[in-house]
């Protein structure tokens, strides 16, 4: 497996983990008494799975535009 689909499944499974947490969010935005601060948390995941994703997908670009 080249870096680059390496880089692309990576993204691929942090995307997946990422939809988990919004569900889990959308759970907590639906229950009667929301938790503000682990929603809060759930946010902030999120937010971090985001950049992760971004980081692997500007490495697959890369590795790809390197390879000509």
């Amino acid at each position: 497996m080249s870096g680059v689909e390496q880089a692309l499944a990576r993204a691929e499974e942090l995307l997946q983990e990422l939809d988990g947490r919004r569900a889990e969010l959308e759970r907590l935005a639906e229950a009667g008494d929301v938790d503000g601060d682990a929603a809060v948390d759930v946010i902030t995941e999120i937010a971090e799975l985001a950049r992760r994703i971004e980081a692997e997908l500007t490495q697959a670009r890369n590795l790809a535009d390197a390879a000509g």
